[in-house]
C-alpha cells in the first residue's frame, strides 16, 4: 500500500494573501499558473503546460465537476472566494498559513481579514523591502532612517510576526558583501534623491540593501527568529544566476549562527545547492515550495534530490500560493503526492521502514515549521 499522507496537517511555511476580486474567466485565471509577467505566456502558452492540465483535473475533483475550464470557472464563481478558501483549508488539512503580507497590495485581504476567512491559524511574516522603501521616503536623513529601520525590526514576536523575509535576490542578488556605514549612508542619499525626483521607489542599491539585510540577519540572531530568503526561480525581472542560495555565504558565518535561515522556493534550479547548505549548516533550512508547483513534472525529483543529502529535520514545506486560493489546493496535492512517491521508493528499497517514512513526512509537512517558527 502506498503511503497516505493526507491525514498529516500542513503548516504552509511561505504563502500570500488572496485577491478580494477573483479572476472571472479562464484566461484571467491562467495568469496565475505562470511566474511570467508577459500576458502572452498566460494567454497563448499556459494552456499547453503540464501544470494547466494537472490543474484542470485537480480542480475538477475539488469542485465536483468535469475537468473543463468552463465547468471549473462556473463552479468557482458560484462558490465565491470565501467558500473556496474554506473548503481548501479543510479538505487539504492546512493547520497554519505563514503569510508574507507585503505582497499583493490593497486588492488582497489583510492578515486580520484572512483570519476571519479561513479555518486555520494565520501568522504574519514581515517583508523587508516594502518597509525599507517606505522608511526611505519618510526619513529626513540616513541617521533617522537607520534608527527607524532598527526600531521596526527590534521586537518581531512582540508585534505579532513569526519571522522576516527578504527578496534581495530580486533586487541585487544573493551575493551579499560587507558594507560599512559611510558607504551605506552615501548610497541612501542617492536612493532618496532619486525617489523624491521620480516620485516612486523600487530599491535596487546593492550597498544599501547589503548593509540593511545584514542588520536584519543580526536581529534574527539576537531575537532567535527565522529570516526567509527568496532563492531560485521567480519573475522575469530576476537575474537567475544571482539567486543561487550558495551565494549567501556572508550570512553563514558563525556570528549569525543563532539566526534561523530559511531558503525558499526549493532554490530551483539550484536544488542541490540548497540541499548542501541545509546539510552543512545547523541553522539553515530548505523550504520546498513553489518549484514543485510550477515545475510539476519534476515535483518528485525535487523531493528526491533534497532528501538524498539533507536530513528530513532540515526540510520545510510550503505552497507559495498567492492571490487565487486554488494554488493552495494544487500545492498541497502535488506536494503530498511527490513526497509520498519518494518516501515509498525508499521503503521499497529497504532504506527505511514505513514508520520512519511517516515520521519524516510529518516533520517536513508540519513539525519542522512548528519548531523553526516557534508556533
Amino acid at each position: 500500500m502506498p503511503l497516505d499522507l493526507a491525514p498529516i496537517p500542513i503548516v504552509d511555511g511561505h504563502c500570500h494573501s488572496l485577491l478580494r476580486r477573483q479572476p472571472g474567466d479562464d484566461e484571467a485565471f491562467r495568469a496565475h499558473l505562470t511566474e511570467s509577467s508577459f500576458p502572452e505566456i498566460g494567454r497563448d502558452h499556459v494552456p499547453h503546460s503540464l501544470l494547466y492540465h494537472v490543474a484542470l483535473r485537480e480542480l475538477g475533483e475539488l469542485f465536483g465537476c468535469e475537468p473543463r475550464p468552463e465547468a471549473i470557472h462556473e463552479a468557482r464563481a458560484s462558490w465565491g472566494v470565501e467558500r473556496v478558501a474554506r473548503e481548501i483549508v479543510e479538505r487539504a488539512s492546512f493547520e497554519t498559513w505563514l503569510v508574507d503580507s507585503g505582497y499583493g497590495g490593497e486588492g488582497t485581504f489583510t492578515v486580520d481579514e484572512l483570519r476571519k476567512l479561513v479555518p486555520c491559524e494565520v501568522r504574519d511574516v514581515l517583508r523587508l523591502e516594502p518597509l525599507i522603501e517606505r522608511l526611505i521616503v519618510e526619513s529626513p536623513g540616513f541617521g533617522a532612517f537607520e534608527e527607524a529601520y532598527r526600531a521596526a525590526i527590534a521586537d518581531l514576536r512582540g508585534w505579532g510576526y513569526v519571522g522576516m523575509k527578504s527578496i534581495v535576490a530580486y533586487r541585487t542578488g544573493l551575493a551579499l558583501q560587507p558594507v560599512d556605514r559611510p558607504t551605506a549612508a552615501a548610497a541612501f542619499a542617492d536612493v532618496q534623491e532619486t525617489a523624491r525626483r521620480d516620485g516612486t521607489l523600487r530599491i535596487a542599491s546593492k550597498p544599501l540593501l547589503d548593509y540593511l539585510v545584514v542588520i536584519a540577519v543580526e536581529e534574527a540572531a539576537r531575537q532567535e527568529v527565522p529570516i526567509q530568503f527568496h532563492t531560485g526561480l521567480g519573475d522575469p525581472d530576476l537575474d537567475l544566476p544571482l539567486a543561487d542560495p550558495a551565494r549567501l555565504r556572508l550570512i553563514f558565518a558563525d556570528r549569525f549562527r543563532a539566526a534561523q535561515i530559511v531558503l525558499l522556493h526549493t532554490g530551483y534550479p539550484y536544488v542541490r545547492s540548497m540541499a548542501w547548505l541545509a546539510a552543512m549548516y545547523p541553522n539553515v533550512y530548505a523550504d520546498i515550495g513553489e518549484a514543485p508547483l510550477f515545475a510539476v513534472g519534476e515535483a518528485a525529483q525535487l523531493f528526491r534530490e533534497l532528501l538524498a543529502l539533507a536530513p528530513a529535520s532540515k526540510l520545510l514545506f510550503s505552497t507559495d500560493a498567492s492571490l487565487v486560493p486554488e494554488l493552495y489546493w494544487l500545492g498541497a496535492r502535488i506536494g503530498r503526492r511527490a513526497l509520498a512517491t519518494v518516501l515509498d521508493e525508499h521503503v521499497a528499497a529497504g532504506s527505511i521502514d514505513e514508520r520512519t517514512a511517516l515520521g519524516m513526512a510529518e516533520r517536513i509537512l508540519r513539525r519542522n515549521a512548528e519548531a523553526v517558527y516557534g508556533l
